[in-house]
């Protein structure tokens, strides 16, 4: 007689302990983040000097922009744990200090600089390392539902940490903002000495060979330098069938998509004459639509065809990109952003539980560092390129434009029948 193994059902991302307390720590840290940016930018407009704020808030994007793929190489090397609960006491340590220092003195853009240097340094090592971690915490069926439950964190950051900061700051000035951002971060290191992480899979395969050059350096029994790490990190994404194509996607999805939203929406409200209460209507309705689709996504916990769905979810989300830049009245324009939200923002979170699904964790670092850089560092650089291009050609056609990149990010994902045919895991 033939005894089956049952095995134990999943328990829900919403359930598990271990998801909540990762998700508290991401929460903490998201809104900490948003207190502190509002604080730097208070304390450097209290140095009277316009150049003076406009280089420090800019200084924390250039180590973050050199460092990131380099974050991503420690958080595989260490482990993302001890990666992301030691970044997170090091930005707890910074933003405290300066909060004392500021207690004892006024800010001075030397000062400010170095903080947000330092601070952009973690955080390079920060955002690779949390992004590696849900697979390490919970089983594959369940790496989608987390997206959506960080894509909710996030989106609930935003809306609490802009309001929670300027009530900071004008109680008690930076120096009570940078304390309550500093407190956050110990917040959420408190609840990452908490995680329980699982153990690390065997490599996984592909057409027969494992994944990387693990095998030629078994040979040698050499360690690799931390060079090698990163080009073996970048030769496995260029080899694999799905995220070389996810990482196209998400480059180009990116590059048409976050100009319009920030700078192009702000120079689009002024020739409307809708002003910053129309942009803050437009602004909560593409906010509201994506918490739409992160909510969908946690509750189901899986879409059937998930490949399929995130490429032409981009193709509608471009074009409606395309018509906010055409719409006359702001009401209209918040309803068609909220439709973008919703189908930009679901093809976010499937192809981040396709990232998340199909890496090999030994390589989910680099692989989120490679993902995180487009975001966080490359993107923000064509915010000058976008703010010329409206200026001499105006909104309608810069949003076409950068509509149409958006879409040819959709369209190449259609092109690779693997990611066409990608699902999710049961």
């Amino acid at each position: 007689m033939t005894v089956t193994a049952v095995r134990a059902p999943e328990r829900p991302a919403h359930r598990d302990p271990n998801v909540l307390r990762w998700l508290g720590a991401y929460t903490a840290s998201m809104v900490g983040d948003s207190i502190y940016f509002m604080a730097l930018a208070w304390a450097a407009a209290r140095t009277g000097s316009a150049a003076g704020t406009g280089l420090v808030l800019a200084a924390g994007s250039i180590p973050r922009a050199l460092l990131m793929l380099g974050g991503g190489v420690l958080a595989d090397r260490l482990g993302p744990r001890r990666v992301v609960i030691g970044s997170d006491a090091a930005r707890a340590v910074l933003v405290l200090g300066l909060a004392a220092i500021l207690i004892l003195t006024a800010p001075t853009v030397g000062v400010l600089v170095a903080v947000a240097l330092l601070f952009g340094a973690v955080d390079a090592l920060f955002l690779p390392a949390v992004g590696a971690l849900p697979p390490r915490i919970s089983p594959p069926g369940q790496l989608a539902r987390i997206q959506g439950l960080r894509g909710l964190a996030a989106r609930g950051a935003s809306i609490v940490g802009a309001p929670l900061g300027g009530v900071a700051v004008a109680t008690g000035g930076p120096v009570l903002a940078f304390a309550t951002a500093g407190a956050l971060f110990a917040l959420s290191l408190q609840l990452l000495l908490g995680l329980r992480i699982r153990p690390l899979p065997a490599p996984v395969k592909h057409g027969g060979t494992v994944a990387g050059d693990h095998e030629e350096r078994s040979v040698t029994e050499e360690k690799p330098t931390a060079r090698q790490d990163l080009v073996d990190g970048l030769r496995y994404i260029r080899r694999h069938p799905l995220l070389g194509p996810l990482m196209i996607v998400i480059g180009l999805s990116e590059l048409g998509f976050v100009g319009p939203l920030n700078l192009g929406l702000i120079l689009l409200s002024e020739q409307r004459g809708w002003g910053a209460a129309g942009m803050g209507w437009i602004v909560a309705g593409f906010a509201s639509g994506a918490a739409g689709a992160a909510l969908l996504i946690a509750v189901r916990g899986r879409v059937p065809r998930a490949g399929l769905v995130m490429c032409l979810t981009v193709l509608v989300g471009a074009t409606g990109i395309a018509a906010v830049a055409q719409i006359p009245s702001a009401p209209l324009a918040a309803a068609t952003a909220a439709v973008v939200g919703l189908f930009i923002g679901l093809a976010g979170a499937l192809c981040g539980a396709l990232v998340q699904t199909v890496a090999d964790p030994a390589y989910l670092g680099r692989v989120t560092s490679v993902s995180t850089l487009f975001t966080y560092a490359l993107i923000p650089l064509s915010y000058p390129a976008t703010g010329a291009a409206i200026a001499f050609w105006g909104t309608g056609p810069v949003y076409a434009v950068s509509a149409a990149v958006c879409a040819a990010g959709g369209a190449v994902g259609l092109a690779f029948t693997a990611l066409r045919r990608a699902e999710l895991p049961r």
